[in-house]
């Protein structure tokens, strides 16, 4: 769309891309300058409401430290260089590296702001296609993987993610989970304050099993710490004391279900009495939780980072699921309940077998599982560490940054120094593209219009919003989807594939880019027309009528048409999943293994609503005032190691060191620390002016490679063991 006239006002409506939560926005101009960013009042979804980061929007787009031209490096110092130069020389390099080592000798690394640009998400993959390469990796294996793969297993697909019907739940568990921080996730729902402490004003329940007293656990009903790691304990005698108790109500979906001998057995084995000591929680507490979820008119039970991200995050996210459906709270109002988005990638991506997404590659090093198409990130740096055949040799990232986002960062950093040749498409020259030959930068989230693909497919209610472009790009500027498809159409000619380049499909989807898939997927989706040319359903163009987005109503049951299983059921109690129990067992419920050593602590990662990942911090306004990179600890442990509130620590790991500020805190249970995700802007060769003043520590510096859920593969960043003591004061 052309710039906004530069001699008048102008108010533009989108929707906010800087997390899940889809807010609606208001932006005011002035003379074709952004002059306030409010929350749109009638989007029927957010209903006006937007969190402090909305606002950055703007600072991402003005930053004079985002890249607007290609860089190429050469020395110590970068140079400026054409598009058609950049691009060239990329397809020339990796064409070459292909051509030497093979073509898993190129790995492809995508960061989670892909997941908030729909041309990233719908051409993405073409990239990875043209190189060939099997080696791809992506943000997924540190955050939610544990998700897809239950799902999966269950229901056929790893984007059947039920979510909670927040505003009609009369009982909902939250574990490991912040959304009060996050926004929500992996649960699209603006204003989630709001809406939880709906519950609660409607006589329902809140409750919350954390290791720290969250922002979120602040606004509950009930808090309970947790001893890090052991959720799934807790979740097994749950369901131990409501199938003992004969208190399961699974209704209609006990006749769509398999399993449910093997769910008895199993939760069989765990009482309150024998999982209470290694949990941290009382059996008469489990007891009383597990009858109250039980006896709630609807409950729902949902999981998230703190599940995901710790040795047994896939049998956690496994036993939400079952908790939900014996309680028979799954695909019922006030439950869990699946979307029925507009523009759905579930029916787009049916399998034929969906149980080959699992297992079927693995890692060339330590054996990792792959899943969907993916490698777990952790072995990233062993792959180009590690000589022989199938070395990686050479890697693109596109909008991420592993170095702080991965575990054990600077064995990473080390790694990407030896590559062959590395290309980054991103905005910035930050901790991890420092390291690239060559950078790519795309357009800024206002220089490209916007549908969300996958949070539309997460949100508590069907809706559908399409946002256009605030400004035009500069001129020569690529959005980042012609970026992916100029790569692959350059790769595909050198590797002589000019006619498979040309492929119908591949063609059409050239021919068309994401504005035009997205009209077809709308018009032949759940809500659309289909053939009928005056039919009345969803439309893109009647969705461009409506700018504040389209509420398409309250989610309703779909079971059994929406499952994507071969036969149509749930799948309870699959075999490998019970089988992974035997693992949980042996590490927990042996003493001698649970019992931390040399005085230990075990480290977890926390958010702030400020803050989103590493990618945030160039904006002032998100990072002024006071320091929010501090290393929670209860003050039983300060005073252990003489630590005061303010005074310095050292943290050290297996893999490193950090020193940051104690802040001391009964938030926190003893044996606990915490450092926020996203920080250590202070690594040499960067152009991030505002985050290198507020640069924090990296706890990927101290998060472990070697430290897996070893069932899927997914980083293990919490629980983590280190040592604490007072930093070395500085010489005079």
């Amino acid at each position: 769309m052309a710039s906004p006239a530069a001699d008048r006002t102008q108010t533009h409506l989108r929707t906010c891309t800087l997390c899940e939560a889809m807010c609606g926005l208001e932006i005011r101009l002035e003379h074709g300058e952004i002059t306030a960013i409010r929350g749109d009042r009638d989007d029927p979804f957010s209903r006006g409401h937007i969190c402090p980061k909305a606002t950055a929007l703007e600072d991402v787009h003005r930053d004079p430290d985002r890249l607007r031209q290609p860089l190429k490096r050469v020395g110590s110092d970068w140079q400026r260089i054409s598009w058609e130069e950049a691009l060239a020389e990329t397809a020339e390099r990796l064409t070459e590296v292909g051509r030497r080592h093979g073509r898993d000798a190129i790995a492809v690394y995508f960061g989670n702001p892909t997941v908030h640009n729909w041309g990233s998400a719908l051409f993405g993959r073409e990239l990875p296609r043209a190189l060939g390469t099997r080696n791809r990796y992506s943000a997924t294996s540190v955050d939610q993987l544990p998700h897809h793969v239950v799902a999966n297993f269950l229901y056929g697909h790893p984007l059947l993610l039920p979510v909670p019907d927040l505003d009609r739940t009369a009982f909902l568990l939250l574990l490991g989970a912040n959304p009060v921080a996050s926004n929500g996730s992996l649960m699209t729902a603006p204003d989630v304050t709001r809406r939880l402490k709906a519950i609660r004003e409607r006589g329902g329940r809140l409750v919350v099993v954390d290791p720290r007293r969250t922002e979120t656990a602040a606004i509950a009903d009930q808090h309970l710490f947790i001893r890090p790691g052991t959720d799934a304990l807790l979740l097994l005698s749950l369901l131990h004391v409501i199938l003992e108790e004969g208190r399961a109500r699974p209704g209609r979906l006990r006749d769509l279900t398999d399993g449910w001998q093997a769910v008895a057995e199993v939760a069989r084995r765990f009482p309150p009495e024998r999982v209470a000591g290694p949990v941290g929680i009382a059996p008469d507490e489990i007891r009383a939780l597990a009858r109250d979820f039980a006896g709630a008119e609807t409950a729902a039970c949902y999981g998230r980072m703190g599940l995901s991200t710790q040795a047994f995050g896939t049998l956690c996210q496994w036993l939400t699921q079952v908790l939900n459906v014996v309680t028979g709270n799954l695909d019922r109002a006030g439950g869990t309940m699946f979307t029925r988005p507009a523009f759905d990638l579930v029916r787009e991506n049916r399998r034929a077998d969906p149980t080959g997404r699992f297992g079927k590659r693995r890692t060339r090093v330590r054996g990792l599982p792959g899943f969907a198409g993916e490698l777990p990130v952790a072995a990233l740096a062993e792959e180009i560490l590690t000589p022989g055949p199938g070395q990686v040799r050479a890697l693109v990232t596109a909008a991420g940054n592993p170095v702080l986002s991965t575990p054990n960062g600077r064995q990473l950093e080390r790694a990407l120094e030896g590559l062959d040749f590395m290309v980054s498409i991103d905005f910035y020259l930050n901790e991890t593209t420092r390291h690239a030959h060559l950078i790519l930068p795309p357009t800024s989230p206002l220089e490209h219009d916007h549908y969300d693909l996958v949070f539309h497919l997460l949100a508590i209610r069907n809706t559908a919003k399409y946002s256009p472009a605030l400004f035009a790009p500069e001129p020569g500027a690529k959005h980042d989807w012609e970026i992916f498809l100029d790569l692959a159409a350059r790769l595909d000619r050198r590797r002589g594939f000019a006619k498979l380049a040309a492929w119908p499909v591949q063609a059409l989807q050239r021919r068309l880019g994401p504005r035009l898939l997205l009209r077809l997927a709308l018009r032949f989706g759940p809500w659309g027309p289909g053939w009928n040319p005056l039919g009345e359903g969803l439309t893109l163009g009647r969705l461009e009528k409506a700018p504040h987005g389209i509420d398409l109503g309250e989610l309703e049951p779909c079971l059994p048409g929406r499952l994507a299983t071969l036969d149509r059921r749930i799948h309870l109690a699959p075999e490998p999943l019970v089988a992974d129990l035997e693992r949980l067992e042996e590490r927990l419920l042996d003493p001698a293994a649970a019992t931390p050593t040399n005085g230990s602590l075990l480290l977890l990662g926390r958010r702030h609503i400020r803050s989103n990942n590493s990618w945030m911090h160039n904006s002032l306004r998100l990072v002024k005032g006071r320091p929010r990179c501090t290393l929670l600890m209860h003050p039983e442990d300060a005073a252990r190691r003489g630590l005061a509130d303010g005074e310095r620590a050292q943290v050290t790991s297996r893999v490193g060191s950090v020193e940051l500020a104690v802040e001391v805190t009964d938030a926190i249970m003893p044996g606990v620390v915490s450092i926020p995700h996203g920080w250590g802007h202070d690594r040499p060769g960067t152009a991030l002016g505002v985050a290198r003043e507020h640069a924090g520590v990296s706890v990927n510096d101290l998060t472990d490679e070697l430290l897996l859920d070893d069932f899927c593969g997914n980083a293990a960043l919490n629980g983590v063991p280190v040592a604490v003591v007072a930093a070395p004061r500085p010489s005079s």
